[in-house]
C-alpha cells in the first residue's frame, strides 16, 4: 500500500469519526492530507469506494486469518483458538476502521454492501464449520445447538467494540486469552449429565444419554 493511499485512509478515518461520512467532502480529505484531487482519485474512484475500503480492510483480515487456521491446523481445537485470537485482535488492529463501520455502514452503496456481506457471511460459515467439525469428531460437545453456539461466539466477540479501550485495564492480548479460554470451556466436553442439560437448555432433544 502506498504511503499516500494509507495517509488518505487514516485521515478519512479521523474525519469520518468526527463529522460523519456525509459531513466530510473529498476537498476536506485532500486538504487534510496535503495532496491534490488527482492524488485522491489515483487511489480511489470516489468517497464511496474509500468508505468500502475502510470496511473491507478488517473484514478481509479476519477472513484470511480464519482461512489460514483451516490450512495450518488439522484439529478443530487449535483451529477455533486461532480464529478467536485473530477475531479479538482485530478490535485493536483496526479500531478506527471498526468505529467508522458501526457509525457509517448504512451509507455503503448496494454493490459494496453486498461484497462486505459476502465476506461476513463467509466468516460466519467458517466459525460454524469448525464447531460442526469439532462436534462430529467428538472434540466439542454435541448437545450444543450449532447455530446458537456459533452466534454466541460471534456476538460475544463483536461486543468488544462497545467496551474495549487501548488505555484500559487489560491489553488486547489478555482479552484474547480470556475469550479463548471461555469459548473452549463451553465447547470442550466435561462430565455428561443429562439432567443438567435438560434443566439448562429446556429442550431435552438437544442431549440424548447413551
Amino acid at each position: 500500500m502506498s504511503d499516500l493511499r494509507e495517509k488518505i485512509i487514516q485521515t478519512s478515518l479521523e474525519l469520518f469519526d468526527r463529522h460523519g461520512f456525509h459531513g466530510v467532502t473529498v476537498k476536506q480529505i485532500v486538504q487534510q492530507t496535503n495532496t491534490s484531487k488527482g492524488g485522491f482519485y489515483h487511489h480511489f474512484q470516489s468517497k464511496d469506494e474509500l468508505l468500502f475500503v475502510i470496511h473491507d480492510t478488517f473484514i478481509t483480515y479476519v477472513l484470511k486469518e480464519a482461512q489460514a487456521a483451516n490450512v495450518i491446523h488439522s484439529s478443530p481445537i487449535p483451529k477455533v483458538q486461532a480464529i478467536i485470537q485473530s477475531f479479538v485482535q482485530v478490535f485493536d488492529l483496526y479500531k478506527p476502521h471498526i468505529s467508522v463501520f458501526y457509525q457509517e455502514s448504512l451509507y455503503l452503496k448496494p454493490a459494496y454492501e453486498e461484497e462486505i456481506k459476502g465476506k461476513r457471511d463467509e466468516f460466519k460459515r467458517m466459525v460454524f464449520n469448525v464447531i460442526a467439525e469439532g462436534q462430529d469428531s467428538g472434540h466439542f460437545r454435541k448437545e450444543l445447538p450449532l447455530e446458537i453456539t456459533g452466534m454466541a461466539i460471534l456476538g460475544m466477540v463483536n461486543w468488544i467494540y462497545k467496551w474495549y479501550r487501548r488505555d484500559g485495564t487489560y491489553t488486547i492480548d489478555q482479552i484474547a486469552e480470556v475469550f479463548t479460554d471461555l469459548v473452549l470451556h463451553f465447547l470442550l466436553p466435561g462430565k455428561e449429565d443429562s439432567e443438567y442439560f435438560r434443566h439448562m437448555l429446556k429442550v431435552p432433544f438437544f442431549y440424548e444419554s447413551e
